[in-house]
Order: C-alpha cells, then structure tokens, then sequence
C-alpha cells in the first residue's frame, strides 16, 4: 500500500516555510491505519520485543496499537510533571534552547528488548533522548518504527547504530 496518499501535506505550518505532513488523514483511514500498524508489528516480531516505548503524544498513536498487536505493554515517554510516580529524566537541545522528557523509574526491567515508536523521524533529538532514557533504565533498544522519515533532515545520523524502520520519506 502506497501509505504517502494518505498523508496529507499542509504548507506553511505550524509557521511559514514549514511543509507539514499531517497523518491524521492515514490514521481516519480504518485500512492505511491497520495497514501501517501491521508492518511496524512486522518488524517487531522480528525483534523479539517485550515492551514498545513512545513518546507523547504521536509515539503513543503509533505505539499502542502495536503493543496490543504483539501482547506486550506500553511505557509513555512524557515532558516533566505529566507522570505521576517517580520518573528519570534526560534533557535534550533543541534548535534555540532545551527540552526534557521523563519515564516511570519502574517502567522497564533490565535486560528488556525495547520498541521504540513515534510518527516521524526529523532531527532526531526527541528520539535520542528516548534511548538515553531506556538505556539509563537497562533496557535494549531492539529497534526504533516511524511512519514517515524526513530524510534531508539527517535525524538517522543521531541513531547511529540503531536498527530503524520508516515506512514513508520524504
């Protein structure tokens, strides 16, 4: 299935010269949403994964379902103050500042092989600091799915080493 038609490509968003590609048009999509879900569970199997990790909120969009798929759980990855037990924290630089994300301290065993989940690949940033905090946690990050990889922007270079899949790039 040609997953790209069911995106939806809005320029000048969320500023001008920004192209934005919208997924909540393959994801109202009963057919292209089953469809994207199963070749990441695909790919998962593969893996032999025992917990798929996303971070908010699109992480959890992509990742749920395939958690469910594979009859394994689900660990948010979320900004400060959103988690309500005892968390870690890793902080990350983004083009002008920083930003932090949090995981439940108890929310990986050590030694658990990790799917790592989110809707699209950029810089990377985001995702780096989703492994940093696995892996602070002794989980082994098995593999990373995204729906769509935003190639010239170079994000798999911060993976380096990772198995990646992306089922669109643009």
């Amino acid at each position: 299935m040609d997953l790209k038609q069911f995106v939806t490509i809005v320029p000048d968003w969320p500023k001008e010269g920004i192209v934005f590609k919208d997924i909540t048009t393959l994801m109202d999509n009963g057919d292209a949403y089953r469809f994207a879900t199963d070749e990441i569970v695909k790919y998962a199997k593969e893996k032999e994964i025992d917990l798929v990790v996303g971070p908010e909120a699109r992480g959890f969009i992509i990742g749920c379902p395939v958690a469910y798929a594979l009859g394994v759980g689900f660990a948010p990855v979320r900004k400060p103050g959103k988690l309500p037990r005892e968390t870690i924290q890793v902080d990350y630089g983004l083009e002008y500042g920083k930003d932090s994300l949090t995981i439940h301290k108890d929310a990986i065993k050590p030694g658990q092989r990790v799917l790592i989940t989110d809707d699209l690949l950029a810089t990377g940033g985001t995702i780096e600091a989703t492994i940093k905090l696995v892996e602070q946690l002794g989980g082994v990050v098995a593999g990373i799915a995204f729906l769509i990889e935003l190639s010239y922007l170079e994000g798999r270079k911060k993976l380096d080493g990772y198995d990646i899949l992306t089922l669109m790039e643009y």
